[in-house]
């Protein structure tokens, strides 16, 4: 079995050129859904008085679409689908969440603990989560729209990731509490994926006036900003408990006003305003959508933050 340092050199690369892929894919099925001419109907032949179902009629027009050939019924049914581009694109994404889950289960093995103990092992972490978020809600609503937004999010964090070093160290003592951090670290990443699509509806949203691209009912964008947000609000609030409770553990204090644990509690305070919003107000449309757009920026600003403002969690992402 390769080390964890011959498999990020193989594979975070790989992930990365599958995720442009699938970007480049979902781009040109955009694009070619959009500026795709309308369907002219052909006019009447001289044998249009048929009854629509008088197998003759039905015949003829199968033999013209096909060249002089009738079609055989066998032959019909034993056609087989094409496979379109957009399966390509998904299934890019798909293998890239696969090869991330199998270099995130094989440093874990090897290291004998999770995606926490440093900034490239939580980068790694977040693009799983991202990735996974997105193909989850491609699923469940077939927007696949929202690639143009989540994939270069993806990409970036992917490309990140292999800026940092892979290398193995050992665990600082803060860090363990294996349990703790490791629940703590899972909802973390569950909470930003389901953050980044919460952004990307957004952004789709905001953008849509000015992307003629963008044909989807801001209605659609709108709820579908909200539904993420009402996953991301328990899973950072999840987050932040397990995340105090370690603290506890580690430092002798539930709540130090570290710039990631306050950054932490702004963002879970953004989110909560939205929903707030949103209920009591009825807020909707633009409003709404800058509130999410904030959100996700306060995510990345606690991911990033103490890279630039130390603190107590300046050893990991």
């Amino acid at each position: 079995m390769p080390s964890v340092l011959e498999m990020a050199r193989l594979i975070l690369p790989a992930v990365l050129v599958l995720e442009l892929i699938a970007l480049v894919a979902d781009i040109v099925i955009i694009t070619t859904r959009t500026t795709r001419a309308p369907r002219v109907r052909a006019p009447a032949r001289a044998g249009a008085g048929r009854r629509a179902d008088d197998p003759s009629s039905a015949a003829s027009e199968a033999t013209a679409d096909t060249g002089g050939a009738a079609p055989s019924a066998t032959a019909a049914v034993t056609a087989k689908p094409k496979v379109g581009l957009g399966a390509y694109a998904t299934g890019a994404t798909i293998v890239a969440l696969a090869l991330l889950t199998v270099y995130l289960v094989a440093r874990t093995i090897e290291t004998g603990h999770g995606p926490f103990a440093n900034g490239h092992e939580f980068a790694v972490a977040f693009v799983w989560g991202v990735l996974a978020a997105y193909l989850v809600v491609e699923r469940l609503t077939r927007l696949r729209l929202l690639a143009v937004a989540v994939l270069p999010v993806a990409a970036c964090l992917t490309l990140y990731a292999i800026s940092l070093g892979a290398d193995v160290q050992p665990l600082a003592p803060a860090l363990q509490n294996n349990l703790l951090l490791t629940l703590h670290v899972g909802f973390a990443i569950l909470a930003y994926g389901a953050a980044c699509v919460s952004f990307a509806a957004a952004a789709l949203y905001l953008l849509r006036p000015r992307l003629k691209l963008i044909t989807i009912k801001p209605e659609t964008l709108d709820d579908l900003g909200h539904r993420a947000a009402v996953v991301t609000f328990p899973l950072l609030t999840i987050m932040i408990v397990l995340g105090a409770l370690w603290a506890d553990t580690a430092w002798g204090s539930y709540w130090s006003w570290d710039p990631k644990e306050t950054a932490a509690l702004v963002t879970w305070l953004i989110y909560a305003a939205f929903l707030h919003g949103r209920v009591v107000r009825g807020w909707r449309g633009r409003k709404a959508a800058w509130l999410l757009v904030l959100g996700f920026a306060a995510v990345l600003f606690a991911y990033f933050g103490n890279h630039f403002l130390g603190g107590l969690h300046s050893y990991g992402g």
